[in-house]
């Protein structure tokens, strides 16, 4: 099993959560090139290591927040409450 600090409900099973995206900056879509914008939505990275994600907890207080996680052995390092709303 997997647990999951929510910065607000505490550790919570991962079933409890849906990811919801790398943590990247979302550009301006009235001001970026449809390139960039076009990058933004569907390029991924996808690396093996630690990584910044954003999660989203369905279950419990329905907020997003931020993870940081290993994706190969899927230890998580620490939490925080988004930034973005």
């Amino acid at each position: 099993m997997i647990l999951i600090p929510c910065p607000w409900c505490g550790p919570r099973n991962v079933s409890e959560f849906r990811y919801a995206d790398e943590a990247k900056v979302r550009p301006d879509p009235n001001a970026t090139t449809p390139e960039r914008w076009r990058t933004y939505l569907y390029m991924r990275d996808n690396p093996a290591g630690w990584t910044t994600e954003k999660w989203f907890h369905r279950a419990g207080c329905r907020r997003y927040f931020t993870l940081e996680r290993d994706t190969v052995s899927n230890a998580v390092r620490a939490a925080e409450a988004s930034r973005e709303v």
